[in-house]
């Protein structure tokens, strides 16, 4: 089956997911699951992810989690569209750098900080420490920020789509400061179409669920 099948819940990290498919103008069946009613925690959705989370995506056999996966994966399927640098690219590396950097140190260290979980010793910490991996992001925007507006510098990419989507809530829940640098970043990614179209869907399932 060639059909990709989407997994989504809205006002959850699979939004981004929903924004970057309008990006790619890809073709898909949408399983709108409402989270607050219980939909991730049933047998049938257990199945496809046992972790009762999204985004999920299923296409050609194959079950995609993991944001980083479903972006990298749905980015490199449509290459025509330009989101994912190539394989002889010189910025491949840096763009599969920051894709897994958010799922595996960025969103853990800011959601212990939210929580006011106590740091992990730092020998076993996937992400260090706090300070250190805010430092790291601000760093790279402020030295990418010269390029261009986006996460990779002049050109827009899938990075964009996650990162902008993500930082959209984490800086609206306060769980980090509104930086200059994030100020200037989501000054244009927030205005970016697909995202905004995105937010506005989740609206209408939102009141679908009623």
């Amino acid at each position: 089956m060639d059909e990709i099948v989407f997994h989504h819940s809205p006002q959850t990290r699979s939004t981004g997911v929903l924004a970057l498919l309008e990006e790619l103008k890809a073709p898909y069946k949408l399983n709108l699951l409402n989270s607050r009613k219980g939909d991730l925690d049933t047998l049938e959705y257990k199945l496809i992810n046992p972790m009762r989370k999204v985004p999920a995506i299923q296409h050609r056999g194959s079950v995609i989690t993991e944001q980083p996966a479903v972006y990298t994966y749905l980015a490199d399927l449509f290459p025509a569209r330009g989101l994912a640098p190539g394989l002889n690219d010189p910025l491949r590396g840096e763009y599969l750098r920051w894709m897994s950097f958010y799922g595996s140190s960025f969103e853990p260290a800011v959601t212990d900080k939210m929580m006011k979980n106590p740091e992990p010793p730092f020998a076993v910490s996937p992400y260090g420490d706090y300070e250190t991996t805010l430092e790291t992001v601000l760093g790279h925007l402020d030295k990418f920020s010269q390029k261009g507006p986006y996460w990779l510098g002049e050109g827009f990419s899938a990075l964009d789509v996650m990162w902008g989507s993500a930082l959209g809530w984490i800086i609206g829940f306060g769980a980090v400061p509104n930086h200059p640098q994030f100020e200037k970043y989501m000054s244009v990614v927030s205005k970016r179409p697909s995202l905004v179209w995105a937010t506005q869907k989740d609206i209408e399932f939102m009141k679908q669920f009623g």
